[in-house]
Protein backbone atom coordinates (compact mmCIF):
# COMPACT_ATOMS: atom_id res chain seq x y z
CA UNK A 1 0.00 0.00 0.00
CA UNK A 2 1.45 3.24 -1.00
CA UNK A 3 1.71 5.83 1.71
CA UNK A 4 2.44 9.68 1.26
CA UNK A 5 4.40 11.90 3.39
CA UNK A 6 2.56 14.37 5.87
CA UNK A 7 2.51 17.85 3.93
CA UNK A 8 3.82 20.81 6.00
CA UNK A 9 1.03 23.61 6.75
CA UNK A 10 2.18 27.23 4.92
CA UNK A 11 0.65 30.59 5.24
CA UNK A 12 -0.04 33.30 2.36
CA UNK A 13 0.74 37.14 3.59
CA UNK A 14 -2.82 39.19 2.83
CA UNK A 15 -1.47 40.59 -0.33
CA UNK A 16 -0.80 36.63 -1.95
CA UNK A 17 -4.47 36.30 -0.36
CA UNK A 18 -5.90 38.75 -2.61
CA UNK A 19 -4.10 38.00 -5.41
CA UNK A 20 -5.19 34.25 -5.33
CA UNK A 21 -8.76 35.45 -4.55
CA UNK A 22 -8.83 37.66 -7.89
CA UNK A 23 -6.79 34.79 -9.91
CA UNK A 24 -9.87 31.84 -8.43
CA UNK A 25 -12.80 34.99 -9.42
CA UNK A 26 -11.40 36.64 -12.35
CA UNK A 27 -13.95 35.65 -15.28
CA UNK A 28 -10.56 35.84 -17.80
CA UNK A 29 -8.34 34.04 -15.92
CA UNK A 30 -7.23 30.06 -17.28
CA UNK A 31 -9.10 27.33 -15.99
CA UNK A 32 -5.93 25.85 -14.66
CA UNK A 33 -4.45 29.16 -12.58
CA UNK A 34 -7.53 29.53 -11.24
CA UNK A 35 -7.98 25.84 -10.04
CA UNK A 36 -4.60 26.03 -8.77
CA UNK A 37 -4.55 29.33 -7.26
CA UNK A 38 -7.93 27.56 -5.09
CA UNK A 39 -6.35 24.53 -3.98
CA UNK A 40 -3.33 27.35 -2.59
CA UNK A 41 -6.27 29.27 -0.71
CA UNK A 42 -7.84 26.46 1.17
CA UNK A 43 -4.59 24.91 2.33
CA UNK A 44 -3.61 28.33 3.78
CA UNK A 45 -7.58 28.73 5.12
CA UNK A 46 -7.76 25.10 6.64
CA UNK A 47 -4.17 23.78 6.97
CA UNK A 48 -5.79 21.00 9.22
CA UNK A 49 -7.56 19.17 6.24
CA UNK A 50 -6.03 16.55 4.24
CA UNK A 51 -5.30 16.52 0.35
CA UNK A 52 -8.56 14.15 0.30
CA UNK A 53 -10.29 16.32 2.44
CA UNK A 54 -9.42 19.54 -0.33
CA UNK A 55 -10.46 17.32 -2.86
CA UNK A 56 -13.30 16.75 -2.48
CA UNK A 57 -13.84 19.91 -1.00
CA UNK A 58 -12.85 21.70 -4.47
CA UNK A 59 -14.21 18.96 -6.82
CA UNK A 60 -10.77 18.00 -8.00
CA UNK A 61 -8.51 15.06 -7.87
CA UNK A 62 -6.54 14.67 -4.74
CA UNK A 63 -3.05 14.36 -6.57
CA UNK A 64 -3.46 17.30 -8.12
CA UNK A 65 -4.01 18.75 -4.58
CA UNK A 66 -0.87 16.90 -3.68
CA UNK A 67 1.16 18.14 -6.53
CA UNK A 68 0.72 22.00 -5.66
CA UNK A 69 0.54 21.94 -1.95
CA UNK A 70 4.21 20.39 -2.36
CA UNK A 71 4.95 22.84 -5.58
CA UNK A 72 3.63 25.84 -3.84
CA UNK A 73 6.20 26.34 -0.97
CA UNK A 74 8.74 25.82 -3.40
CA UNK A 75 8.49 27.85 -6.01
CA UNK A 76 6.18 30.07 -4.86
CA UNK A 77 4.36 30.41 -8.69
CA UNK A 78 1.18 28.97 -10.08
CA UNK A 79 2.95 28.27 -13.48
CA UNK A 80 3.71 24.87 -15.07
CA UNK A 81 7.56 23.90 -14.82
CA UNK A 82 9.53 24.07 -17.47
CA UNK A 83 9.35 21.14 -19.92
CA UNK A 84 12.07 19.32 -21.84
CA UNK A 85 9.93 18.91 -24.70
CA UNK A 86 10.63 16.21 -27.70
CA UNK A 87 14.22 16.15 -29.58
CA UNK A 88 14.36 19.36 -31.98
CA UNK A 89 14.27 17.84 -35.47
CA UNK A 90 14.98 20.53 -37.30
CA UNK A 91 18.04 23.16 -37.14
CA UNK A 92 17.92 26.99 -36.50
CA UNK A 93 18.97 26.88 -39.89
CA UNK A 94 16.07 24.90 -41.57
CA UNK A 95 13.67 27.31 -40.00
CA UNK A 96 15.95 30.20 -41.21
CA UNK A 97 15.66 29.43 -44.77
CA UNK A 98 11.61 28.86 -44.37
CA UNK A 99 11.56 32.31 -42.94
CA UNK A 100 13.38 33.46 -45.69
CA UNK A 101 11.51 31.71 -48.24
CA UNK A 102 8.13 33.00 -47.30
CA UNK A 103 9.65 36.27 -47.16
CA UNK A 104 10.56 36.22 -50.93
CA UNK A 105 7.67 36.46 -54.37
CA UNK A 106 7.46 32.89 -55.80
CA UNK A 107 8.19 34.00 -59.05
CA UNK A 108 11.56 34.73 -57.99
CA UNK A 109 11.94 31.08 -57.18
CA UNK A 110 10.40 29.92 -60.74
CA UNK A 111 7.50 28.90 -58.72
CA UNK A 112 4.44 30.58 -60.86
CA UNK A 113 1.97 31.65 -57.81
CA UNK A 114 0.77 34.85 -56.61
CA UNK A 115 2.06 34.04 -52.73
CA UNK A 116 2.68 31.43 -51.01
CA UNK A 117 0.58 29.10 -48.92
CA UNK A 118 1.52 26.79 -46.25
CA UNK A 119 0.70 23.49 -48.43
CA UNK A 120 3.23 25.00 -51.22
CA UNK A 121 5.95 26.23 -49.27
CA UNK A 122 5.95 22.64 -47.86
CA UNK A 123 6.01 21.39 -51.47
CA UNK A 124 8.80 23.32 -52.58
CA UNK A 125 10.92 22.51 -49.66
CA UNK A 126 10.10 18.92 -50.44
CA UNK A 127 10.86 19.26 -53.98
CA UNK A 128 14.43 21.29 -53.74
CA UNK A 129 17.29 18.74 -52.92
CA UNK A 130 19.14 21.11 -50.54
CA UNK A 131 16.33 21.89 -48.31
CA UNK A 132 14.59 19.71 -46.14
CA UNK A 133 11.34 17.98 -46.22
CA UNK A 134 9.40 19.92 -43.73
CA UNK A 135 5.75 19.45 -43.04
CA UNK A 136 2.74 22.26 -43.50
CA UNK A 137 1.86 22.45 -40.26
CA UNK A 138 5.22 22.83 -39.28
CA UNK A 139 5.86 25.21 -41.24
CA UNK A 140 3.10 26.97 -40.30
CA UNK A 141 3.94 26.51 -36.55
CA UNK A 142 7.05 28.81 -37.30
CA UNK A 143 5.13 31.37 -39.13
CA UNK A 144 3.05 32.25 -36.29
CA UNK A 145 5.84 32.42 -34.32
CA UNK A 146 7.11 34.76 -36.81
CA UNK A 147 3.82 36.45 -37.15
CA UNK A 148 4.69 36.05 -41.31
CA UNK A 149 1.43 35.16 -43.52
CA UNK A 150 2.25 35.49 -47.22
CA UNK A 151 -0.89 34.51 -48.35
CA UNK A 152 -2.52 37.66 -47.28
CA UNK A 153 -2.10 40.79 -49.02
CA UNK A 154 -3.16 44.25 -48.63
CA UNK A 155 -2.71 47.05 -52.09
CA UNK A 156 -0.45 50.18 -51.09
CA UNK A 157 0.17 52.62 -53.66
CA UNK A 158 3.72 55.24 -53.46
CA UNK A 159 3.78 58.92 -53.62
CA UNK A 160 5.82 59.21 -56.76
CA UNK A 161 6.16 63.13 -56.57
CA UNK A 162 5.68 64.24 -53.15
CA UNK A 163 6.26 67.59 -53.80
CA UNK A 164 3.74 68.23 -56.43
CA UNK A 165 1.12 65.74 -54.42
CA UNK A 166 1.56 68.73 -51.47
CA UNK A 167 0.92 71.30 -54.14
CA UNK A 168 -2.40 69.61 -55.26
CA UNK A 169 -3.36 68.56 -51.99
CA UNK A 170 -3.19 71.36 -49.32
CA UNK A 171 -6.05 73.78 -50.61
CA UNK A 172 -8.61 70.76 -50.99
CA UNK A 173 -7.34 69.54 -46.95
CA UNK A 174 -7.67 73.93 -45.91
CA UNK A 175 -11.05 73.56 -47.76
CA UNK A 176 -12.25 70.88 -45.63
CA UNK A 177 -11.16 72.27 -42.58
CA UNK A 178 -12.40 75.53 -42.89
CA UNK A 179 -15.47 74.06 -44.91
CA UNK A 180 -18.22 75.18 -41.89
CA UNK A 181 -16.80 78.77 -41.64
CA UNK A 182 -16.28 79.53 -45.37
CA UNK A 183 -19.96 78.43 -46.12
CA UNK A 184 -20.89 81.29 -43.44
CA UNK A 185 -19.12 83.41 -45.61
CA UNK A 186 -20.95 82.61 -48.90
CA UNK A 187 -18.54 79.99 -50.31
CA UNK A 188 -19.98 76.49 -50.38
CA UNK A 189 -17.24 73.75 -50.58
CA UNK A 190 -18.56 70.70 -52.45
CA UNK A 191 -17.13 67.23 -53.56
CA UNK A 192 -18.37 66.04 -57.17
CA UNK A 193 -17.51 62.88 -58.92
CA UNK A 194 -19.45 59.85 -60.63
CA UNK A 195 -19.68 56.36 -59.83
CA UNK A 196 -19.81 54.17 -63.12
CA UNK A 197 -21.49 51.55 -64.71
CA UNK A 198 -24.22 50.77 -61.78
CA UNK A 199 -25.89 47.79 -62.94
CA UNK A 200 -29.41 46.48 -62.76
CA UNK A 201 -29.20 42.92 -62.51
CA UNK A 202 -33.04 41.11 -62.02
CA UNK A 203 -31.65 37.68 -59.85
CA UNK A 204 -33.83 34.29 -61.30
CA UNK A 205 -35.87 34.17 -57.98
CA UNK A 206 -36.03 36.96 -55.73
CA UNK A 207 -33.77 37.44 -52.58
CA UNK A 208 -35.35 35.82 -49.40
CA UNK A 209 -35.10 38.08 -46.08
CA UNK A 210 -33.53 36.88 -42.95
CA UNK A 211 -35.27 34.25 -40.57
CA UNK A 212 -33.74 32.02 -37.30
CA UNK A 213 -30.25 31.35 -38.15
CA UNK A 214 -30.24 31.68 -41.72
CA UNK A 215 -28.90 34.55 -43.32
CA UNK A 216 -30.25 36.71 -46.03
CA UNK A 217 -30.78 34.40 -49.61
CA UNK A 218 -29.54 35.80 -52.83
CA UNK A 219 -29.48 34.02 -56.12
CA UNK A 220 -26.11 33.73 -57.90
CA UNK A 221 -28.13 33.91 -61.23
CA UNK A 222 -29.84 37.12 -63.09
CA UNK A 223 -30.37 38.93 -65.73
CA UNK A 224 -28.86 41.75 -66.83
CA UNK A 225 -31.00 44.84 -67.14
CA UNK A 226 -28.88 48.05 -68.42
CA UNK A 227 -26.43 50.20 -66.19
CA UNK A 228 -26.53 53.75 -64.72
CA UNK A 229 -24.18 56.54 -64.24
CA UNK A 230 -24.18 58.09 -61.04
CA UNK A 231 -22.99 61.64 -61.03
CA UNK A 232 -22.99 62.94 -57.38
CA UNK A 233 -21.91 65.85 -55.05
CA UNK A 234 -21.59 66.02 -51.35
CA UNK A 235 -21.32 69.39 -49.15
CA UNK A 236 -18.63 69.02 -46.96
CA UNK A 237 -19.93 71.56 -44.61
CA UNK A 238 -23.46 69.70 -43.14
CA UNK A 239 -22.70 66.18 -45.31
CA UNK A 240 -25.81 66.80 -47.77
CA UNK A 241 -25.78 64.61 -51.04
CA UNK A 242 -26.92 65.85 -54.37
CA UNK A 243 -27.45 62.99 -57.38
CA UNK A 244 -28.48 62.66 -60.73
CA UNK A 245 -28.35 59.41 -62.95
CA UNK A 246 -27.95 59.36 -66.45
CA UNK A 247 -27.79 56.39 -69.28
CA UNK A 248 -23.89 57.55 -70.34
CA UNK A 249 -20.88 59.48 -69.25
CA UNK A 250 -20.10 62.19 -71.16
CA UNK A 251 -18.96 65.65 -70.26
CA UNK A 252 -22.56 67.20 -71.10
CA UNK A 253 -23.95 64.79 -68.36
CA UNK A 254 -21.83 65.90 -65.79
CA UNK A 255 -22.41 69.62 -67.38
CA UNK A 256 -26.11 68.56 -66.65
CA UNK A 257 -25.89 67.32 -63.35
CA UNK A 258 -23.77 70.71 -62.51
CA UNK A 259 -27.03 73.35 -64.33
CA UNK A 260 -29.87 71.58 -63.15
CA UNK A 261 -28.35 70.46 -59.57
CA UNK A 262 -25.64 71.93 -58.18
CA UNK A 263 -26.17 75.49 -59.37
CA UNK A 264 -29.52 75.32 -58.53
CA UNK A 265 -29.07 74.04 -54.64
CA UNK A 266 -26.40 77.02 -54.81
CA UNK A 267 -29.19 79.68 -55.66
CA UNK A 268 -31.31 78.35 -53.27
CA UNK A 269 -28.94 78.65 -50.71
CA UNK A 270 -27.52 82.08 -51.85
CA UNK A 271 -24.14 81.26 -51.69
CA UNK A 272 -21.81 83.50 -53.75
CA UNK A 273 -18.71 80.99 -54.51
CA UNK A 274 -19.52 77.14 -55.18
CA UNK A 275 -15.57 75.72 -54.21
CA UNK A 276 -15.68 72.47 -56.31
CA UNK A 277 -13.31 69.36 -55.28
CA UNK A 278 -12.59 67.33 -58.37
CA UNK A 279 -10.24 64.37 -59.21
CA UNK A 280 -8.85 63.42 -62.32
CA UNK A 281 -11.66 61.26 -64.06
CA UNK A 282 -12.19 61.65 -67.69
CA UNK A 283 -15.72 63.11 -67.26
CA UNK A 284 -15.09 66.41 -65.54
CA UNK A 285 -11.24 66.85 -65.97
CA UNK A 286 -11.65 67.92 -69.74
CA UNK A 287 -11.04 71.57 -71.32
CA UNK A 288 -14.59 72.20 -71.60
CA UNK A 289 -15.36 72.34 -67.87
CA UNK A 290 -13.49 75.71 -67.27
CA UNK A 291 -15.16 77.29 -70.52
CA UNK A 292 -18.40 76.25 -69.11
CA UNK A 293 -17.63 77.95 -65.75
CA UNK A 294 -16.58 81.12 -67.36
CA UNK A 295 -19.57 81.35 -69.21
CA UNK A 296 -21.80 80.40 -66.03
CA UNK A 297 -20.12 83.47 -64.46
CA UNK A 298 -21.18 85.56 -68.04
CA UNK A 299 -24.58 84.28 -67.74
CA UNK A 300 -25.18 84.78 -63.72
CA UNK A 301 -23.57 88.24 -64.10
CA UNK A 302 -20.93 87.23 -61.73
CA UNK A 303 -23.69 86.69 -58.85
CA UNK A 304 -22.24 82.88 -58.85
CA UNK A 305 -18.62 81.89 -59.53
CA UNK A 306 -17.35 78.53 -59.43
CA UNK A 307 -13.46 77.76 -58.12
CA UNK A 308 -11.50 74.26 -59.31
CA UNK A 309 -9.66 72.85 -56.76
CA UNK A 310 -8.15 69.20 -58.32
CA UNK A 311 -6.46 66.34 -56.28
CA UNK A 312 -3.58 64.92 -57.08
CA UNK A 313 -3.76 62.22 -59.32
CA UNK A 314 -4.19 58.73 -57.74
CA UNK A 315 -5.65 60.30 -54.43
CA UNK A 316 -9.41 59.36 -54.54
CA UNK A 317 -9.08 58.42 -51.12
CA UNK A 318 -8.63 62.34 -50.26
CA UNK A 319 -12.32 63.11 -52.15
CA UNK A 320 -15.01 62.93 -49.52
CA UNK A 321 -17.98 61.59 -51.84
CA UNK A 322 -15.98 58.47 -52.26
CA UNK A 323 -16.89 57.66 -48.75
CA UNK A 324 -20.57 58.07 -49.55
CA UNK A 325 -20.21 55.86 -52.38
CA UNK A 326 -18.64 53.01 -50.52
CA UNK A 327 -22.18 53.46 -48.42
CA UNK A 328 -24.52 53.55 -51.31
CA UNK A 329 -22.31 50.45 -52.19
CA UNK A 330 -22.73 48.50 -49.11
CA UNK A 331 -25.86 49.48 -48.25
CA UNK A 332 -28.04 49.52 -51.17
CA UNK A 333 -26.54 47.91 -54.33
CA UNK A 334 -24.99 44.94 -52.57
CA UNK A 335 -26.88 42.42 -52.71
CA UNK A 336 -28.17 43.51 -56.08
CA UNK A 337 -31.44 42.94 -57.13
CA UNK A 338 -33.30 45.56 -59.09
CA UNK A 339 -36.20 44.36 -62.43
CA UNK A 340 -35.05 47.95 -64.79
CA UNK A 341 -33.15 50.56 -64.59
CA UNK A 342 -35.89 53.14 -63.82
CA UNK A 343 -36.42 50.71 -60.58
CA UNK A 344 -32.46 51.14 -59.60
CA UNK A 345 -32.97 54.73 -59.99
CA UNK A 346 -35.69 55.30 -57.87
CA UNK A 347 -33.75 53.32 -55.23
CA UNK A 348 -30.97 55.64 -55.68
CA UNK A 349 -32.88 58.88 -55.27
CA UNK A 350 -34.60 57.04 -52.52
CA UNK A 351 -31.73 56.09 -50.93
CA UNK A 352 -30.29 60.02 -51.26
CA UNK A 353 -33.40 61.35 -50.09
CA UNK A 354 -33.23 58.95 -46.77
CA UNK A 355 -29.36 59.40 -46.03
CA UNK A 356 -30.02 63.49 -46.24
CA UNK A 357 -32.97 63.24 -43.73
CA UNK A 358 -30.11 62.24 -40.57
CA UNK A 359 -26.89 63.52 -42.72
CA UNK A 360 -24.10 65.06 -40.70
CA UNK A 361 -20.71 66.44 -42.16
CA UNK A 362 -18.13 63.57 -42.36
CA UNK A 363 -15.53 63.41 -39.25
CA UNK A 364 -12.59 64.33 -41.24
CA UNK A 365 -9.23 64.13 -39.24
CA UNK A 366 -6.52 64.31 -42.16
CA UNK A 367 -5.18 67.69 -42.19
CA UNK A 368 -2.34 69.46 -44.01
CA UNK A 369 -0.47 69.09 -40.79
CA UNK A 370 -0.29 65.71 -41.05
CA UNK A 371 0.04 65.39 -44.72
CA UNK A 372 3.30 67.32 -44.08
CA UNK A 373 4.50 65.29 -41.18
CA UNK A 374 4.05 62.25 -43.88
CA UNK A 375 5.75 63.75 -46.86
CA UNK A 376 8.83 65.68 -44.67
CA UNK A 377 11.10 62.26 -44.69
CA UNK A 378 10.91 61.92 -48.58
CA UNK A 379 10.88 66.22 -49.36
CA UNK A 380 14.24 66.25 -47.61
CA UNK A 381 15.71 63.37 -49.28
CA UNK A 382 14.83 64.23 -52.34
CA UNK A 383 16.06 67.64 -51.48
CA UNK A 384 19.72 66.04 -50.74
CA UNK A 385 19.80 63.53 -53.68
CA UNK A 386 19.39 67.36 -55.97
CA UNK A 387 21.99 68.85 -54.28
CA UNK A 388 24.52 65.97 -54.87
Amino acid sequence: MRHHSPLSPFHLTPQEVKQFLQLAQAHRSPQAVARRARIVLTAHTHPTWSSKQMAKSLDVNDRLVRKWRRRWPESHSLKDAPRSGAPRRFSSEARAQVTALACSLPRSHGVPLAHWSRAELARYMAATPCLPDISARTIGRWLAAEQIRPWRYHTWQHIQDPEAFLQRARPVLQLYEQATALLQQGIWVVCADEKTSIQAREAEQAPRPAIHQHPVYQSPRYHRRGALHLMAALSVADGLVYGQCHPRKRFVDFRSFLETVLVAEAQRRKVQTVALVLDNGPTHASKQLPRWIQELATTSEGKLTMQLSWLPTNASWLDQIEIWFSLLQRKLLQPNHFTSLNELQQAIQDFITRYNQTAKPLEWSYTVEKLERKLAPRLIRDVKSAAT
